[in-house]
């Protein structure tokens, strides 16, 4: 943690670590009400794990191609085996909280996390200084704490943090940028197009009617956090309208977690669409979670899901993000080992990279830097930036969407697969890059690749709605992609793609659309102007490497 807020730090004495993280109430959740004393909530402890270092290092053996290690995957009970806390770090937390009565709890098959349902009361006891409130957004309450909170010394070197207290959900982008475009077209030819559709993305992308999937042992999903969910009837009429030309599934395999009622939300219908148009016939997860407690987090449920479950798809896209300034460093850096463990299984993360382009933090004095977004900056996660068509109407080349969301990590140091390619790109744009003030040039950078995230067709309430934009739209095509290359490296008995960082960077851009045109957004002040990164040749930061080619990719990582 890099911040201390709340108490002084003569109040946390010598036998209390405090919580050095601000918890911020967003405006836009209103308060309800503190929790009476006997109100049930539940909190997630995350003990601290062994072996992280050696889960790294196994990480780095497995996802690369030049190694002997490659594709050696571990199973789930080899995950836990590597880093399940010591008997010690487990005795101590134990006891510490059956001490306060708290006994009703769930643990993970890596026995790294516990889920615990306690009183307002007993929760307060157990970490002075949190103070349990209820607050409500659109018809959705949470319980949060409004203010740090403390652990004692004992307890806290067996602890990376307890989730539950501060976190709020991050506002939902607009995903529907509606554009005016001048004009008529009543004569339309057949290159020209009214938005982008499965059928255009396959043929941008050079996927034809027999690039779908085939292998049994082969499945892809979609994560959704924000109070959504898609309605099957939707997919149905989707495919039905856009998928004639491909064979494909109109039902998702296996929902897990508790689908909503009411009204399906514009961005899991545009993840559930897409990845099963571009990954098409190849059996889908929808990882849910309305409905559950309005104390939990519902990516750490996620997160603590896959540490529970030996049988996952081998993909998963996933289109949320936080500031990083927004979450504590303990919980960002906790949050890159579970991405690790997933990783070490063979499983291939793939993140949105935001629709803020390089985002923009208000400092001191008038001061202002860029605002990089997680998970998006996680080392261990592959992230997925957006393009656009250079004319709207027509199947071009592509440029940069102006909200692309790409940068550089304020928390987590470049990691070694990508330090060349990112030297090269300061390197060449040295004159036109923004102040070094603004960026951490030492960071992670990302994204790593990109695709069409601009002006999507998507059925949401048995209606079709145009024009629906942003990088929750390149993510799951990317997803789908990637999982119909699994899907021919199953079938001639080879092991999934995992973690692709390391051998996306060896490839050096071979097999995929180099995008050079265009600057994402940034700043909105005097000396950036609004602009952010700007894309070049090679990789640069708005579009990572480019956006696929479909059999030329397929080609590179069959071999």
């Amino acid at each position: 943690d890099v911040l201390y807020y709340g108490n002084s730090y003569s109040e946390c004495n010598n036998h209390l670590w405090c919580s050095l993280f601000i918890p911020r109430v967003p405006v836009d959740w209103a308060h309800v009400s503190r929790l009476s004393p006997s109100e049930e909530l539940e909190l997630t402890f995350a003990l601290k794990q062994q072996n992280v270092h050696q889960l790294e290092e196994t990480l780095r053996l497995v996802s690369d191609p030049d190694s002997a290690q490659y594709g050696k995957y571990l199973s789930l009970e080899e995950v836990a085996s590597l880093v399940r806390p010591s008997e010690l770090t487990q005795k101590v937390v134990h006891h510490w909280l059956q001490s306060h009565g708290v006994t009703n709890c769930l643990t993970v098959h890596t026995q790294d996390f516990m889920q615990c349902t306690m009183s307002r009361e007993v929760a307060e006891m157990l970490l002075p200084g949190s103070k349990f409130h209820r607050y409500i957004k659109d018809g959705h309450s949470l319980v949060r704490s409004s203010s740090p909170y403390s652990v004692h010394d004992d307890v806290h070197q067996h602890l990376d943090f307890v989730g539950g207290l501060h976190r709020f959900p991050p506002n939902r982008q607009d995903l529907s940028k509606a554009k005016k475009s001048s004009g008529k077209h009543t004569h339309l030819k057949a290159w020209l197009h009214l938005g982008v559709t499965p059928a255009i993305l396959r043929q941008r992308y050079n996927l034809t009617a027999a690039d779908v999937g085939s292998a049994q042992n082969n499945s892809q999903a979609v994560a959704q956090f924000l109070e959504q969910y898609y309605h099957p009837a939707d997919l149905a009429e989707f495919m039905s309208m856009f998928g004639s030309s491909f064979k494909h599934m109109s039902k998702v395999d296996r929902v897990v977690g508790t689908q909503g009622g009411g009204k399906a939300g514009l961005e899991a219908s545009l993840d559930v669409e897409y990845i099963m148009s571009t990954g098409a016939n190849i059996s889908t997860w929808v990882f849910t979670n309305p409905g559950r407690h309005e104390s939990q987090e519902p990516f750490l449920q996620w997160m603590v899901l896959l540490s529970n479950m030996s049988d996952l798809p081998h993909v998963h896209t996933i289109s949320y993000g936080d500031d990083e300034d927004s979450l504590s460093a303990a919980y960002m850096m906790r949050i890159n080992t579970e991405f690790m463990k997933a990783g070490v299984r063979g499983i291939s993360l793939l993140f949105a990279s935001g629709d803020s382009g390089a985002g923009c933090r208000h400092l001191t004095k008038g001061r202002n830097s860029f605002r990089p977004s997680f998970p998006a900056s996680s080392p261990f996660v592959t992230t997925v930036g957006g393009t656009s068509f250079k004319n709207p109407f027509k199947v071009t080349y592509e440029v940069t969407d102006y909200i692309s969301g790409g940068g550089f990590s304020n928390i987590f140091k470049m990691p070694d697969y990508q330090a060349s390619a990112v030297d090269s790109y300061l390197k060449a744009v040295a004159a036109s890059l923004p102040p070094q003030t603004y960026f951490n040039t030492s960071g992670r950078a990302y994204p790593d690749m990109a695709a069409l995230s601009d002006n999507y067709w998507v059925v949401s309430n048995r209606v079709p709605i145009p024009w629906v934009s942003g990088t929750s739209a390149s993510t799951p095509v990317v997803g789908g992609m990637l999982a119909l290359i699994n899907d021919q490296r199953l079938l001639k008995g080879l092991p999934a793609l995992g973690f692709l960082n390391p051998r996306l960077y060896k490839l050096k851009g071979q097999a995929l659309f180099d995008v050079t045109e265009g600057c994402h957004l940034g700043c909105l002040d005097e000396q950036v102007q609004g602009k952010g990164f700007c894309a070049a040749p090679s990789w640069d930061p708005v579009t990572g490497w480019g956006t696929p080619n479909y059999p030329a990719l397929l080609a590179a990582l069959l071999k």
